[in-house]
């Protein structure tokens, strides 16, 4: 299995140089997000604004209610459904910058807590990963993450912490890639357990499936996304340098190469 440091220096490398690409923020909102998503929490997810008001109705959060995103990234989609619902946002990611910048759009758009106990209408965030969130145990009235659960070096172990995190008849909503267990065996960046129907661990980590739904066009969305950042290597390389330009290319040059995923869903659980 890939060194987790390994991984996390690749995604720092990113999120540290994305703020400065003009080309691919506009790839990605032409291509990905759809000119009606809002600048103010742009994201390199395949999430649009009607996937994200989805998200946030599946979630059922009310003011101060408690959620995480896990893998929240730059906090973009989760820092709007905080201030749509009111709740208080708790995100973790792997990548320390990824944090930093996360709390630092918490803090632009006014909606910033500190340390553990973010303010009524915010956000706080803190390093972690998917099996070790390093969140208390049953806080969180529900939980997110989008287009990353594919990504989990163990998924069983990611859904369980999922469980551990969320109190009972609290909510996991998601959105995340099915892989081709064929296609996808020994990539690093998937882990050792490429996943093609997640429903059998959600219910093995003790969540009741509520919904299981393909996403619509999502193969074509992808592949189009994709083929364009390549194209677009040489921009890329001037605007975000060489390490980041590399992590991105070599992922999305696997991915369509060996067309990995089988499915994109988007799936609702609750907490037994």
């Amino acid at each position: 299995m890939t060194d987790p440091s390994i991984v996390a220096q690749g995604y720092d490398a990113v999120y540290d140089a994305m703020p400065r690409s003009p080309t691919l923020l506009r790839l990605w909102k032409e291509l990905v997000a759809g000119d009606d998503y809002p600048d103010d929490f742009y994201h390199i997810s395949f999430i649009t604004l009607p996937d994200l008001r989805h998200l946030a109705r599946a979630l059922n959060l009310s003011p101060g209610a408690r959620f995480s995103d896990v893998a929240c990234g730059m906090g973009g989609p989760a820092l709007w459904i905080a201030r749509e619902t009111g709740a208080r946002l708790y995100g973790v990611d792997l990548s320390p910058v990824a944090v930093a910048q996360a709390q630092k759009r918490a803090q632009d758009l006014g909606l910033a807590g500190t340390g553990q106990t973010p303010a009524r209408l915010g956000a706080t965030f803190s390093a972690g990963s998917f099996a070790e969130t390093g969140l208390e145990t049953a806080p969180m009235d529900a939980a997110m993450t989008v287009d990353a659960l594919q990504y989990a070096p163990d998924k069983a172990a990611a859904l369980r912490e999922f469980a551990r995190i969320i109190r009972p008849g609290g909510t996991l909503a998601f959105f995340a890639f099915e892989l081709d267990p064929e296609r996808a065996r020994g990539l690093p960046v998937i882990g050792d357990d490429p996943v093609d129907d997640y429903r059998p661990l959600l219910r093995d980590a003790g969540f009741n499936v509520l919904q299981y739904d393909q996403t619509p066009n999502w193969h074509d969305r992808l592949f189009t996304t994709y083929s364009a950042v390549i194209d677009a290597r040489e921009a890329l390389r001037e605007e975000m340098g060489e390490p980041a330009t590399a992590a991105i290319l070599s992922e999305m040059t696997l991915t369509l190469e060996r067309d990995i995923y089988c499915g994109r869903v988007f799936a609702v659980a609750e907490r037994k």
